[in-house]
C-alpha cells in the first residue's frame, strides 16, 4: 500500500504525512511539481524527525508517475468520489491518490483512477484537511487488510 500525493502545496500537510506513512510503514509517491521548496523548514517542522524514515519517491509529473507505477489500484480520494468509505474493500497493493489542497486533482487524473472514493460528511462540510483525509483513510485500508505495524 502506498499514498500518492498529487502536486501537493502545503509542506506542513505534506510533512504529516509524510509522519503517518514513516509511523504506520506505508509508502509515498510525490507528484511535483509541489507548491512548495521540497527542503522547506516547514515540511521538516511538520515531519519532525520522522523523515527520515519515511519511504519516498519522488516523480518529476504526472506522466512519469504512470510510467514508474508498480501494480495495484490508483484510488482517488475525492469529494467527487462515487463510492462511500465504509463501501469500499482495499487490497495490500492499492495506491492511495490524494489531490492538491487548493483543487483536488484534475479531471485526467480522476478519470485514470480506478476507483475513486468519498470520505462520508455531514451535510454542508466542503472537505476535511488532505492531512487527516490520508489518515482516515490508510488506518481503514490497513485494518482491512490486515496491515497494521
Amino acid at each position: 500500500m502506498r499514498l500518492v500525493l498529487f502536486e501537493p502545496d502545503i509542506p506542513q500537510n505534506t510533512g504529516t504525512i509524510l509522519r503517518l506513512a514513516a509511523c504506520l510503514g506505508v509508502g509515498v509517491d510525490i507528484v511535483e511539481p509541489c507548491g512548495f521548496v521540497w527542503s522547506e523548514p516547514r515540511l521538516r517542522r511538520a515531519g519532525m524527525d520522522y523523515l527520515e524514515f519515511a519511504e519516498v519517491r519522488r516523480h518529476s509529473s504526472w506522466s512519469t508517475y504512470l510510467a514508474a507505477r508498480q501494480p495495484g489500484r490508483l484510488v482517488v480520494l475525492s469529494t467527487r468520489g462515487s463510492v462511500a468509505l465504509p463501501d469500499v474493500r482495499f487490497a495490500p497493493d492499492d495506491r492511495l491518490l490524494l489531490g492538491r489542497e487548493s483543487a483536488g486533482v484534475p479531471d485526467a487524473v480522476h478519470a485514470a483512477a480506478d476507483l475513486a472514493v468519498r470520505i462520508p460528511m455531514v451535510a454542508g462540510a466542503r472537505s476535511l484537511n488532505v492531512a487527516v483525509s490520508a489518515g482516515i483513510v490508510v488506518a481503514e485500508a490497513l485494518r482491512q487488510t490486515a496491515g497494521w505495524p
